[in-house]
């Protein structure tokens, strides 16, 4: 990377409220998060020269476009501070953060905030899971089904099953592991759920068949949320330190910073993704090389170098994908990783201590920003209860659609 950037606090909503039940909606998630971001951050609202926002579905659940002036509107302490909006699907606000690191690497702005904001519960079950189907290629996926994104994941889990064999116990495994993790975190959407012991298995009327390859809690969890993160210069993080009289070494060392970044984008359908794939080494090889791109940017070899991984569990296909193509097993062999506890709180590789999209939830626009403040909090030993010991270096891996959009960071300590 040609200029580091800084992450200097953020905020995240909790995941678990239903703003639209309290007479609230987006625009109130979006002033809350922005607002909590820029007092972790110790800013005013005078710092901020620059803002993006992530959102998938604003239009389709609100008839409400045009978000990057929503910003100013909720708090006109902004106004007049440029301002976009950037979609693509549950990737949307990763875009976001990419076009706010832009900016400070080109030396255009030194102090830019940026939100991910999504709502959901402001209308019935069905109509949100219908909305969501705009991500994919309407009409032309080629799935016969009654829910698009269980069926297309679910196809995911058959062709793994197809070229490699799959035993669904580590599906089941996956979530029982999200969820877990998820009630240690006070924002998670699911905290206080309750399971029995047949939850995490094939039982069908404990867990059912959503559609072939998926079943209920093999789904992450679609809710409401924001999440915003305040990224600067090295310069501006500097002065921000002195400013608060702080100027030391080891000030700027603790700070978290992007050191690297991967983002790749293949078509919208998922059939066309699977054909791709079918005579690489990885399923997915667009997935794999985003990763790569991350760790040749942030100067490291490979996962070996990593604390822990945030990463895009829509469903538990989405995280086995993820475990083989981060290179934590063989392709194909990402059981190998659960079966271990590789991936546990106490394992080599923590995935998603947070609870992930499964335990955490998952308001679309936010999860980017969601995972990437997520990763900050562990190398600058905030995450709480959540924290992995010692974590020095993180890693997310963010995915809009059927894998089609693909941005991965890579966090550390400065």
């Amino acid at each position: 990377m040609s200029r580091p950037v800084y992450i200097l606090g953020g905020h995240q909503t909790d995941f678990s409220r239903a703003w639209a039940r309290q007479g609230l909606d987006i625009s109130d998630m979006i002033r809350e998060s922005s607002l909590g971001a820029l007092e972790a951050a110790r800013l005013e609202c005078a710092d901020v020269q620059s803002i993006h926002v992530g959102n998938a579905f604003a239009e389709l659940q609100r008839q409400q476009a045009h978000l990057g002036a929503m910003v100013a509107q909720v708090i006109p302490e902004l106004w007049g501070v440029p301002a976009m909006r950037h979609e693509g699907a549950c990737a949307s606000s990763s875009l976001a953060v990419l076009a706010a690191m832009a900016e400070i690497e080109a030396g255009r702005y030194d102090c830019v905030l940026v939100i991910g904001a999504e709502e959901f519960k402001n209308t019935a079950g069905d109509i949100a899971s219908v909305n969501q189907n705009a991500a994919a290629w309407q009409g032309r996926e080629g799935i016969e089904c009654k829910f698009m994104w269980p069926a297309a994941f679910g196809r995911i889990a058959q062709a793994y099953d197809e070229r490699y064999g799959l035993d669904r116990r580590y599906l089941n495994r996956i979530a029982e592991l999200n969820y877990a993790n998820a009630r240690r975190n006070p924002l998670a959407q699911t905290r206080k759920w309750q399971f029995d012991a047949l939850s995490f298995t094939d039982d069908d009327q404990a867990n059912p068949i959503i559609e072939p390859g998926t079943r209920r809690q093999d789904c992450g969890q679609i809710t409401d949320g924001a999440c915003a993160v305040v990224l600067a210069s090295e310069a501006f993080a500097k002065a921000h330190l002195a400013r608060h009289h702080d100027q030391s070494d080891q000030a700027m060392a603790r700070l978290p910073r992007i050191s690297g970044w991967g983002h790749t984008t293949a078509g919208l359908r998922l059939l066309d993704k699977l054909e791709r794939g079918r005579d690489q080494a990885f399923m997915f090889p667009h997935v794999r090389k985003g990763i790569e791109d991350a760790w040749k940017r942030a100067g490291i070899a490979g996962h070996q170098d990593l604390s822990g991984i945030e990463t895009h569990d829509c469903f538990t296909s989405t995280e086995y994908v993820a475990i083989d193509h981060f290179g934590l097993t063989a392709p194909g062999q990402s059981w190998q990783a659960v079966e271990s506890g590789m991936i546990e709180a106490d394992g080599a590789c923590p995935i998603n201590m947070s609870g992930g999209l499964i335990g955490c939830g998952h308001p679309v626009g936010a999860t980017g920003t969601r995972m990437l403040l997520d990763a900050a909090r562990q190398v600058s030993g905030q995450a709480g209860e959540c924290q992995i010991d010692g974590a020095r270096r993180m890693q997310t891996l963010n995915i809009g659609g059927s894998l089609s959009t693909v941005v991965s960071f890579v966090v550390e300590r400065g």
